[in-house]
């Protein structure tokens, strides 16, 4: 197994908390055009997926300005697979209730306590407006709940992948070993 040195894994790193930023913005574009130009409102549990995908485009941006180092870095990788899977639990949760095999209990309020009231400190981006039933087709026969599943399960993977590299990078002018 050939191995990387310190400097080659760091800039790769880079390259991810940019996709990670660009990855998390996109989705939270994608979900307000459901809710505001296709009139697809947000149940409780979009809205808990929805904070998932906030923290991972912030954990791209965090780890952009913190320093390019290998521990800053692979605290931001444990962040990133912490946020994959509380997307994919709620993701899983909302394909399981439209697919009439969840229990089905959903409320309009998020259920965050006072310290984290986002639902009222910005209404228009995580205010509940529905109840918890279906998630629209975004395109191919794939519901939202199926595609925020695969996209939270893939950055899960890439995490961990990415976690391993770090773990078994060289310091920084060992020589490479190439077989």
């Amino acid at each position: 197994m050939a191995r990387t040195d310190v400097m080659t894994q760091l800039s790769a790193m880079r390259l991810l908390w940019w996709a990670t930023l660009m990855l998390g913005a996109g989705m939270f574009a994608a979900a307000l055009y459901w809710q505001y130009a296709l009139g697809e409102d947000p149940c409780q549990i979009c809205i808990h997926a929805r904070l998932w995908v906030v923290a991972i485009a912030l954990i791209g941006a965090l780890m952009l300005v913190l320093p390019n180092k290998i521990g800053p870095h692979f605290g931001g990788l444990v962040l990133l697979l912490i946020s994959s899977v509380g997307l994919a639990e709620r993701s899983y949760y909302l394909y399981e209730i439209e697919n009439l095999r969840g229990d089905g209990s959903c409320q309009f309020t998020l259920g965050m306590p006072d310290w984290f009231a986002v639902d009222r400190w910005f209404p228009a981006l995580f205010e509940v407006r529905n109840i918890c039933s279906y998630t629209p087709e975004i395109g191919f026969g794939i519901s939202m709940a199926e595609a925020l599943l695969g996209i939270s399960m893939l950055v899960a993977i890439i995490s961990l992948v990415a976690g391993w590299k770090l773990l078994i990078t060289k310091p920084y002018g060992v020589a490479i070993e190439t077989t």
